[in-house]
């Protein structure tokens, strides 16, 4: 169990400080012409990367999204959903606190929004409560089925990472615009305590929406779309 902790602690520090980080440093310098399509091929690349460097340990999960959903749909036992949830707002809060000081070490930077996530004033784009709350759950709902599918015993094998990636990209794609993609509790909470916005008073819809597109996910492919030869 400490490896599989250490392993999704890694895994999420990974994750949040490569994809929060291609946003928050590249944001210095926009003549880089990096953009949100740079920024959304980051989370992808880092969730790949992480699912074969460490995934076989403690299953790749890296979000609490992700946990509850596999325990949802019956791959994921129940005792372990905290302890996984506490190494991953860990491995968070430690790769936002290292983007942080490394960010810092730039004269006159501040942190603005530091890739934090938001609605109202704090979306990109000024979407609604409304707005974030359904994309968050779509996506995260879709998310979910894409890595139960792409994980069953009928997929082709090997390939389980480079869907979950893709599909990770694209997600960013869409929703950055909206709420600046969480999809994500941890992601949202380790960066949410190091912004100048009031990111943090809006935090509960970062966990609220993704919880409860994962449970929607989960019961979507064990209800509806998985097979018993597919388990």
């Amino acid at each position: 169990m400490q490896k599989k902790l250490f392993a999704e602690f890694f895994g999420t520090f990974w994750l949040v400080f490569g994809g929060c980080g291609s946003a928050v440093l590249a944001a210095a310098f926009p003549e880089l012409g990096i953009g949100f399509a740079g920024v959304s091929l980051a989370f992808g690349l880092t969730v790949l990367t992480m699912a074969y460097a460490v995934g076989h340990i403690s299953g790749g999960h890296f979000n609490p999204a992700v946990s509850l959903g596999l325990a949802v749909s019956g791959r994921f036992g129940w005792n372990d959903l905290l302890p996984y949830w506490a190494a991953q707002v860990l491995g968070a809060f430690a790769a936002s606190g290292t983007l942080f000081v490394i960010a810092s070490g730039m004269a006159g930077w501040s942190p603005g929004g530091f890739a934090s996530n938001g609605f109202g004033d704090l979306s990109p784009g000024g979407y609604s409560l409304q707005a974030v709350l359904l994309i968050e759950v779509v996506l995260t709902a879709g998310f979910l089925i894409v890595i139960l599918g792409a994980t069953s015993a009928r997929a082709p094998a090997g390939f389980a990472p480079i869907a979950i990636g893709l599909a990770l990209t694209l997600i960013h794609l869409i929703s950055i615009p909206v709420s600046n993609t969480s999809v994500n509790p941890a992601r949202s909470t380790g960066v949410a305590f190091y912004a100048e916005t009031a990111a943090v008073g809006q935090l509960w819809l970062f966990w609220a929406a993704p919880l409860i597109g994962a449970v929607i996910g989960a019961a979507i492919w064990r209800y509806l779309l998985a097979t018993p030869d597919a388990e």
